[in-house]
């Protein structure tokens, strides 16, 4: 009988082993870009954030901040770069593995809220990743903790207001106690003093500053366009302009008036009072004279 010979198949090769982030590393990104259409959004960005930081992401629009922030959330992927969150390569962990161990409040949340949905609610059911209470049961300890949540924010005493009747600031410090309910790891905070009047902004940023000093609370990271609304006990800062950074480090080396005339285009000066930044468009000499 004749043997038949097989052709010789050599092994697979073995998968390149996967990278490893500092575990002390929240987000560790490497040389990140997003790219669409052949635009660069954002990078290519070289960030780490550590478990006791509090960053705040500034720059004009257009600046990248959004995208750095949803790259930050896991909600997209790099284009080029490896990116870790939690000490997982975004590409290699599925969404949901990352979406309870970070907190998230930002404008597309607001409008996702039933107006007819009661404010502990809106907070409690965060433990499920859901909005808009059905048939969800909730114990003691969930509710007990949605409070807790409600009381960090100043917003305890609306936990039996409809959510539709509170004023913008309102709910803005709801949605952060939501984002704090299932004790995350690092809280991503996209804008949240957008569209405040002055008393709503200076009531969210104290109740921000409060957090930022809690060393029991999570890692945070901030997105605003105005220095005016970075919160006390923040650490550190990223300044963005066109996709690229212009500057990172800590807080008071990066938010300056030579940083942010870079980043704005146009001469701006800083000043302090206290632990809070103000910022306005330096007048030339001569300007708004009448001829």
């Amino acid at each position: 009988m004749d043997t038949v010979t097989f052709p010789f198949r050599p092994a697979a090769p073995e998968p390149d082993p996967i990278p490893e982030s500092d575990p002390d590393l929240l987000i560790d990104f490497r040389d990140v870009a997003v790219v669409r259409s052949g635009k660069t959004l954002v990078g290519p960005v070289s960030w780490q954030v550590e478990l006791d930081e509090r960053w705040v992401i500034i720059g004009p629009n257009g600046a990248g901040k959004t995208t750095l922030m949803r790259l930050a959330a896991g909600e997209l992927y790099p284009t080029t770069g490896e990116a870790f969150v939690l000490n997982e390569k975004l590409g290699r962990v599925e969404l949901r593995e990352l979406t309870t161990r970070i907190g998230m409040a930002g404008p597309g949340l607001l409008d996702r809220i039933p107006d007819d949905e009661l404010v502990r609610d809106v907070v409690v059911s965060a433990g499920y990743s859901v909005l808009g209470r059905w048939r969800e049961q909730y114990d003691d300890v969930d509710r007990e903790r949605a409070l807790e949540s409600l009381e960090s924010m100043g917003a305890e005493h609306l936990a039996d207001r409809v959510f539709g009747t509170l004023s913008e600031g309102e709910r803005k410090r709801v949605v952060i106690a939501r984002a704090l309910m299932t004790d995350p790891e690092m809280l991503l905070l996209d804008e949240p003093a957008a569209g405040l009047d002055l008393g709503g902004r200076e009531e969210l940023v104290a109740r921000l500053s409060d957090l930022a000093k809690d060393a029991d609370a999570p890692a945070i990271v901030l997105i605003t366009h105005h220095v005016e609304e970075i919160p006390e006990g923040f650490t550190h800062a990223l300044l963005l302009s066109e996709g690229g950074v212009v500057a990172m480090g800590l807080l008071p080396e990066v938010v300056t008036s030579r940083n942010l005339s870079m980043a704005f285009r146009q001469q701006i000066t800083l000043t302090k009072s206290g632990a809070r930044f103000f910022a306005r468009r330096s007048r030339r000499a001569g300007g708004h004279r009448r001829a």
